[in-house]
């Protein structure tokens, strides 16, 4: 799984984004950040990724409203949506239009992980 830029996470929490950046960095998961909607579409302008990590909760474009931009110009990126435990109808509902699943927040890293896996598979599937 070390193959390098394959991985874009969004979350406008920097905290958030240095836990898991070390997380994936201690798992040799190559990866990109992005504090928000636009700048994940300028990343995806520039390069492919296999896996989008999304926040659902983030401030102009929200995750499912980014989602459906990232659907419009890179139709064959998996996206895992994150969402609090008061917003579980916020992944059903992504799902509902194409994310490949979604995680409750805080993060189960493994099972997070295993989302990743199981995402990356089917995207190196599709191309």
């Amino acid at each position: 799984m070390a193959e390098s830029k394959k991985l874009l996470l969004v979350d406008d929490e920097a905290d958030f984004r240095d836990i898991m950046g070390k997380y994936f960095s201690r798992r040799q998961i190559g990866f990109e950040m992005a504090g928000g909607c636009m700048e994940a579409l300028d990343w995806l302008g520039r390069e492919d990724f296999d896996v989008v990590i999304m926040d659902v909760s983030m401030p102009g474009l929200d995750g499912l409203e980014c989602m459906a931009e990232i659907q419009k110009v890179k139709p064959d990126t998996e996206i895992i949506i994150l969402t609090g435990h008061a917003s579980i109808n916020a992944g059903l509902i992504g799902m509902k239009k194409g994310a490949f699943d979604y995680c409750l927040k805080p993060v189960d890293f493994d099972e997070l992980l295993e989302k990743i896996i199981l995402a990356r598979e089917k995207a190196a599937a599709k191309g």
